[in-house]
C-alpha cells in the first residue's frame, strides 16, 4: 500500500501562484526567498518533500519547516526568516556616551602622540580603559561597533574638515567697500555699452590686483610624443622632470574692459610691486584716478611704497579686502583660468622662455579681452 501524507495539501490562490514563479526567477530577490518560493509551488504541484529536498539539495527539515509555515501562518510567513531573539543588548547608553567622549577629543588630550584618531588607535584605548571605567561590556568592543555608536550621532574622528574664522573685526566693512566698487564699475559699464561715447569722457580706472607666486619652470628630460593615429590618442610624457626655478606674476585687469597688465619678475616684493604701480601709471592718461583692489600683502603697506605713494599724488586709490578673503579678488579668476588652461602641462627649457611664454599669453588674452561680472552677495550685501 503505497505511503500517504497527512500533510494538509497547500492551495495556491492565483495572485499568490503568480507572485511564486515571479520570485522563483527574480534576480533581485535573496537565494533564500527565491528557495523557498520553488519549494512552495513544487508542494503545491504536488511533489512530495523528498523530491523537493533532493531537487533544492536542502534537508527534508527545511523543506518541512518552510512548509509548516505556509499552511499554518500563509505564503508572507514562508518565505521570510521568523524574527530570532538574539543577543540581550549590553553596551549602555553610559557606555555609548563615555565612547563619544573620546570622539569628541583629540588623541593628545590622553597622552597620545597622533593629532587625529585612527579606529585601532580608539578600538586599543576602549578597550584598555574599560573596566577602570566601569564599562565591562566594552572590552571586547570591536571597530565595527564603535563605528556604530558614533554613527549614532553622527561623528567622524577619524576625518580632518578645513573652517576660515573671521580674522578681520572689519570684514563686513571692507567686504562692502569691494562689492560697492564692482557694482559701480558695472553699472558704468552697462551705461557705455548703451551710449559708448561716455567711455571717452571716462577719467577713471578700476582695477582688481594681486600676485601669482611659485609659477615652475619645468623641462621635460625626455621629449613628447604626439599623438599618432592607431598608436596612442594623446600626448605621451616621461614622469621625470628638471626644475628650472619658479616666477611671479604680478597682474592687475582693468574691470570695465578686461584689459590684462602683467609683471613677470623673480620675485613679488615691494621693489617689484612698485614697478607695476609704475607699469600702470604708464598705462592711463595723467589726469585720470586709479582705484585698485588688492589684498594685504606687506608689499602693498611697506615704506617703499608708501613713499612712492607720496610722490603720485591722488592718483592711486587703494581698496583693500578683508583679511583671508581673496575670493572677493575678481583677478582670482583670471588666474584660476590660466592654471587650468595656460600653466597646465607646461614645460619649457628655462625660466627665461616661461617668462617669455606668459607674456605672450597675456598678449593672446588682451587680444580678446573678457570682461567679468561678479555675482556673488553683490545685491545681498548691498540692498
Amino acid at each position: 500500500m503505497p505511503f500517504k501524507s497527512r500533510r494538509r495539501p497547500l492551495v495556491l490562490e492565483p495572485n499568490d501562484q503568480r507572485d511564486l514563479e515571479r520570485l522563483a526567477t527574480a534576480r533581485t530577490a535573496s537565494v533564500a526567498r527565491a528557495q523557498r518560493a520553488r519549494i512552495l509551488l513544487a508542494y503545491a504541484a504536488g511533489d512530495s518533500v523528498s523530491a523537493i529536498a533532493r531537487q533544492e539539495k536542502v534537508t527534508r527539515p527545511t523543506v518541512e519547516n518552510c512548509l509548516a509555515k505556509a499552511i499554518a501562518g500563509g505564503i508572507a510567513l514562508a518565505l521570510d526568516d521568523l524574527p530570532r531573539p538574539g543577543h540581550p543588548v549590553t553596551i549602555t547608553d553610559d557606555a555609548k556616551a563615555w565612547v563619544v567622549q573620546f570622539a569628541c577629543n583629540k588623541p593628545t588630550a590622553y597622552g597620545y602622540a597622533a593629532e587625529i584618531w585612527t579606529y585601532s588607535q580608539l578600538e586599543q584605548h576602549i578597550r584598555t580603559k574599560a573596566d577602570a571605567a566601569g564599562y565591562p561590556c566594552l572590552r571586547e568592543a570591536s571597530r565595527s561597533t564603535i563605528h556604530k555608536i558614533l554613527q549614532e550621532h553622527p561623528i567622524h574622528p577619524q576625518r580632518l574638515t578645513y573652517y576660515l574664522e573671521r580674522r578681520d573685526p572689519e570684514f563686513d566693512t571692507k567686504m562692502a567697500q569691494v562689492l560697492v566698487v564692482y557694482r559701480e564699475v558695472q553699472h558704468e559699464n552697462a551705461l557705455e555699452a548703451a551710449n559708448p561715447d561716455l567711455a571717452e569722457v571716462r577719467q577713471h580706472a578700476d582695477l582688481s590686483y594681486d600676485e601669482k607666486p611659485g609659477i615652475q619652470a619645468i623641462s621635460n628630460i625626455a621629449p613628447d610624443l604626439l599623438p599618432i593615429p592607431g598608436q596612442h590618442a594623446t600626448i605621451a610624457r616621461d614622469y621625470e622632470y628638471k626644475r628650472h626655478g619658479t616666477l611671479s606674476l604680478l597682474a592687475g585687469i582693468d574691470l570695465h574692459n578686461g584689459h590684462i597688465i602683467g609683471l613677470v619678475r623673480d620675485k613679488h616684493r615691494s621693489k617689484e610691486f612698485i614697478e607695476f604701480l609704475t607699469k600702470v601709471d604708464d598705462n592711463y592718461p595723467d589726469d585720470w584716478n586709479l582705484r585698485i583692489i588688492l589684498d594685504n600683502h606687506s608689499a602693498h603697506v611697506s615704506k617703499e611704497t608708501m613713499q612712492w605713494l607720496k610722490d603720485h599724488p591722488n592718483r592711486f586709490t587703494f581698496v583693500f579686502t578683508p583679511k583671508h578673503a581673496s575670493w572677493l579678488n575678481l583677478i582670482e579668476i583670471f588666474f584660476s583660468k590660466m592654471a587650468r588652461s595656460f600653466l597646465r602641462g607646461i614645460r619649457v627649457k628655462s625660466k627665461t622662455e616661461l617668462k617669455n611664454r606668459i607674456e605672450l599669453f597675456l598678449d593672446e588674452v588682451n587680444a580678446s579681452p573678457v570682461v567679468f561680472q561678479w555675482r556673488y552677495k553683490l545685491e545681498e550685501e548691498l540692498v
